[in-house]
C-alpha cells in the first residue's frame, strides 16, 4: 500500500500537483519551526545550563508582574501568563522538576502550582536558603544541578549557589549583575518561558517535545 504522505510524480515539463505544493509547504513550515534566531550568547548559556535537574521561581516580579492587587475579601490576586504556564508544563515533561519559592502567601499561587502540578512549593519564607537546604535534603540534588530566577535582593542568596541563574528583565541592577542569563521579556510577560525554552534547548529534549504538538 502507498504511503499517503508520498505524493505521485506531476510529470515532466507540468505545473506541481496540488499534493506536492502541499508537501513543500510543511517542508517549509518544518525549517521556519526548527530556524530560531537565538539571542546572541544564548548557546554560551545553553551549555552552563545542561546539566539541570530542577528549575526553581520566584513569585512576584517573576511568574507575575509584581503587582498585587488586594480584594474587598481581604485577600490578594495575581496574574499569571499562559505561555508561563504552558512552558512550566513543558519542562516537566522533558524532566526537569520545577518549585516556587516566595516571601509572601497567596492562595493564588497555591492554585497556580495545583493547576501546574508544581513538584515544591514553598510560601512566606523570607529566608530562601532554609527553604532551599530543604529541597536538597528532599531531592538530593546537588545545587550545580538548579536552576534559580528571581528578580530583587531576597533571591541573591540562592542565585549565588546554584549552576545556573535567570533574571527577568524587570529586575534591580544587582541581580541582573549576578545572574547568567537576564530575559528579554519581563516577569509576568513571558520571562519563565524564554526560561524554559533555554533549558529544554540545553538538555537536548526541544524536537523531542515539540514533535508531539506538530502531528
Amino acid at each position: 500500500m502507498a504511503n499517503d504522505n508520498t505524493c505521485p510524480p506531476s510529470g515532466s515539463g507540468a505545473y506541481p500537483s496540488d499534493c506536492e505544493l502541499t508537501s513543500g509547504l510543511l517542508a517549509k513550515a518544518n525549517e521556519r519551526r526548527c530556524a530560531i534566531k537565538r539571542p546572541e550568547g544564548w548557546q554560551q548559556a545553553m551549555m552552563r545550563a545542561r546539566h539541570t535537574e530542577l528549575l526553581l521561581l520566584d513569585v512576584d516580579g517573576v511568574l507575575t508582574d509584581g503587582t498585587i492587587t488586594y480584594t474587598q475579601g481581604g485577600g490578594e490576586s495575581k496574574n499569571f501568563n499562559t505561555q508561563d504556564g504552558f512552558g512550566l508544563r513543558i519542562l516537566q515533561e522533558a524532566g526537569i522538576e520545577v518549585g516556587l519559592i516566595t516571601a509572601r502567601s497567596s492562595e493564588a499561587v497555591i492554585r497556580r502550582a495545583r493547576d501546574l502540578k508544581l513538584t515544591h512549593v514553598y510560601q512566606g519564607n523570607s529566608n530562601k536558603l532554609e527553604a532551599f537546604n530543604e529541597i536538597l535534603t528532599k531531592t538530593d540534588i546537588r545545587p550545580e544541578k538548579i536552576a534559580y530566577m528571581g528578580d530583587d535582593w531576597l533571591d541573591m542568596v540562592l542565585i549565588e549557589r546554584v549552576g545556573f541563574s535567570f533574571a527577568p528583565a524587570n529586575a534591580v541592577a544587582e541581580v541582573k549583575q549576578r545572574v547568567h542569563w537576564v530575559t528579554e521579556k519581563s516577569g509576568g510577560y513571558g520571562a519563565v518561558r524564554e526560561a524554559c525554552d533555554l533549558l529544554i534547548e540545553a538538555i537536548g529534549k526541544r524536537d523531542m517535545i515539540m514533535e508531539k504538538y506538530f502531528r
